[in-house]
């Protein structure tokens, strides 16, 4: 019987996906900010009808994608650094002509 009891199928798991994720985050956290401000001057309506958690989840995913710029900032500088490092300890050897003892 296959199913409820039977052993699940492993996948190899993927490679993470890279790409402009410095920019994303910043992105992101413009978005919430935005979000943050347009709703501010309605503070009284939403504090009216109790939803008022909709500007503070919004000042809340700001202040933590300030976290998340920093984060993958740094992030991305140690990538860098390290594939610089990684370069360095193995060089491409010089395919040039040897010079000639003339």
């Amino acid at each position: 019987m296959t199913g409820l009891f039977s052993e699940p199928t492993r996948h190899e798991a993927p490679e993470p996906l890279e790409g402009p994720v410095v920019g994303t985050i910043i992105g992101g956290t413009v978005i919430w900010f935005a979000l943050f401000l347009v709703q501010l001057p309605f503070y009284g309506w939403f504090d009216d009808h109790g939803h008022t958690w909709w500007l503070w989840t919004c000042l809340a995913g700001g202040g933590l994608g300030f976290i998340g710029i920093w984060y993958v900032r740094r992030r991305d500088a140690a990538i860098k650094r390290a594939r610089a490092a990684e370069a360095g300890a193995h060089p491409v050897p010089d395919q040039s002509p040897a010079p000639s003892a003339d």
